[in-house]
């Protein structure tokens, strides 16, 4: 059994321990907060963007892009598909990378020729250590999601996809359902389905509308800016995700320090008394002894 001074130390290392998971708790919290005001300082532009895109569709029905699947009754798009895979850069943070991970590697199987675009360090080491080729790794941090690094992504995406090297583009990412939920999803980032654009509940737009060059140009050259947008909310929502995670992994990892640390406190009070108690019967037994010495 161990005794004070062991379990005295066991007691130090856990409130040692303890202090940096709630140091952990409070960083991500702060970051939290900070990635969903980035968020929604941002998002009205997109809404706004979205609106438009869905406009021209409204008042020209036949309008032809390559970002948007071929009418009914084409071929079906064949080809390589690439897939931008966003974990965090470090654990820590419950099964939020595993949850990603899971999401590409289901990907992968259904195309085996997938190409992967890794966003974070724990994704680079996952995919590196079991020999799964990547096309390319964003070698910036994840921790802080920006604008300009989703238009660097968004370049080399659609510059793939321009070119016809991609036919399909997916996106696996984390998206946060609500404040206490988020789950792993595998989206088609390119081509778009019209559908997405569509509001079946508002009538065609009758006041003539005029697109110069043509709205063919007109869209294409909106659509690169809504795609650097879909991809910036995909970074935020993981990232926001992450920070969840981490927050929900060190708030048990406080409950149970302190769970242990009462468990450890009362086995510190029993070896002390039993140690105070055999002290006292020692002396005890050593008055004993010394009175019946003189009695004899």
């Amino acid at each position: 059994m161990a005794g004070t001074k062991e379990i005295k130390t066991h007691i130090e290392s856990v409130q040692e321990t303890r202090k940096i998971t709630n140091a952990m708790y409070l960083i991500a919290s702060t970051k939290l907060r900070r990635a969903r005001t980035e968020l929604d300082n941002t998002h009205p532009y997109f809404e706004a963007l979205r609106g438009e895109i869905k406009r021209i569709f409204r008042t020209v029905n036949n309008v032809d892009s390559h970002y948007f699947y071929p009418a009914a009754g084409a071929p079906p798009l064949e080809g390589p598909c690439g897939c931008l895979v966003i974990t965090a850069d470090k654990g820590l943070a419950g099964s939020y990378n595993q949850n990603a991970i899971r999401e590409a590697l289901k990907l992968l199987e259904q195309h085996p020729d997938l190409k992967l675009f890794v966003v974070g360090e724990y994704g680079r080491r996952y995919f590196a250590q079991r020999n799964i080729p990547m096309e390319h790794s964003f070698l910036y941090t994840a921790q802080n999601p920006t604008m300009s690094r989703a238009r660097e992504i968004s370049a080399l995406l659609l510059n793939r996809f321009d070119r016809g090297e991609l036919k399909k583009i997916y996106i696996v990412y984390t998206d946060m359902e609500s404040a206490m939920s988020f789950q792993a999803r595998t989206t088609r980032l390119l081509p778009f389905h019209r559908t997405y654009f569509s509001d079946t509940g508002e009538q065609p737009v009758t006041e003539p509308f005029e697109f110069l060059p043509d709205p063919r140009t007109v869209l294409n050259s909106m659509m690169p800016s809504y795609v650097s947008g879909f991809i910036y909310s995909a970074l935020i929502d993981s990232f926001c995700c992450e920070q969840n995670a981490r927050m929900t992994a060190m708030d048990s990892a406080n409950q149970n320090a302190e769970k242990l640390l009462g468990e450890l406190s009362r086995r510190y009070n029993q070896v002390r008394q039993s140690a105070i108690t055999q002290e006292i019967t020692e002396v005890s037994a050593g008055a004993r002894a010394q009175r019946q010495r003189k009695d004899r």
